[in-house]
């Protein structure tokens, strides 16, 4: 769990490990579910999602999520605009990267974006310095190499959520980083009544 409002229907992000051969009932995720798969092979009745699968399962979807060979994913609930009805299964491996005109060294691979939120994975070459303040907050994923902010070294699987108004001040390591980011999404936070 890396950040949780509510108790058994939460706004929550977390990193979730499936054992082989594991699998969930089906469920109806009421606030939506967006989920990018980090190892292994995650299934519903709709497929197979491969490492580097990027999903939006939009509110009010169902589905019987399994792995048979087990899989970790990154997952986040009850964070969509509630009209948002737009589903993605995007293949990371396979979509073509852009180059960020604010920085020298780095690729973009976008993901989704709409009038609440910016959703990416960015490329950060060695040693490059990122200094800028994200537009209505950020959270960043650190999926492969490592960076330094604020004194600390943010590796695999670290996470980072700057407050609206922050300035990110990061460094990526030698080898370099590749990061998820969701940007813009702290100036419409949604909590499930449940939570409240």
């Amino acid at each position: 769990m890396l950040d949780r409002i509510g108790d058994e229907v939460a706004r929550a992000t977390s990193l979730v490990r499936y054992a082989p051969g594991s699998r969930f009932s089906a469920h109806v995720h009421e606030g939506g579910e967006e989920f990018l798969v980090l190892e292994g092979v995650f299934q519903d009745e709709n497929g197979n999602y491969p490492e580097g699968s990027y999903v939006r399962n939009l509110p009010q979807s169902k589905h019987t999520p399994a792995s048979h060979a087990g899989c970790v994913i990154f997952v986040k609930l009850w964070q969509f605009d509630p009209v948002d009805r737009t589903h993605i299964h995007i293949d990371t491996t396979k979509i073509a990267l852009s180059y960020d005109r604010r920085f020298s060294g780095v690729t973009v691979t976008p993901l989704f974006r709409d009038a609440h939120e910016d959703v990416r994975l960015e490329t950060w070459n060695g040693d490059l310095n990122i200094d800028y303040e994200p537009s209505g907050g950020a959270e960043f994923f650190v999926i492969k190499g490592e960076f330094l902010e604020s004194g600390n070294t943010l590796v695999e699987h670290s996470w980072l959520r700057l407050p609206i108004g922050a300035r990110l001040r990061a460094k990526a390591g030698k080898d370099g980083c590749k990061v998820w980011i969701k940007e813009g999404h702290l100036r419409h936070v949604r909590v499930p009544e449940a939570a409240r």
